[in-house]
């Protein structure tokens, strides 16, 4: 089973997006909510290599960007590649 990590923001509708798709394949993910967490963005960033905006999604370590991303592997058939790994 794959480590699924997403680093949210509680309002952000793109992050509830995401966690949507993760809920609907029924994948069991870590949440990191950043609200308001200075230092915790900073180690987001420090992980994406630059990335500052919300969600940001990691798989088996991974980075595989934000909400947008998530959707595109999905439509690519490549997601579920990455969650059966």
């Amino acid at each position: 089973m794959s480590k699924v990590e997403i680093y949210t923001w509680k309002t952000c509708p793109y992050c509830i997006r995401a966690k949507k798709l993760f809920d609907t394949k029924g994948v069991k993910y870590t949440e990191y909510d950043i609200t308001g967490d200075d230092a915790a963005r900073a180690k987001m960033v420090e992980r994406t290599g630059g990335p500052r905006t919300v969600p940001q999604i990691f798989i088996n370590g991974q980075h595989c960007g934000g909400c947008d991303d998530l959707h595109a592997l999905d439509a690519l058939g490549k997601l579920d590649e990455l969650l059966n790994e």
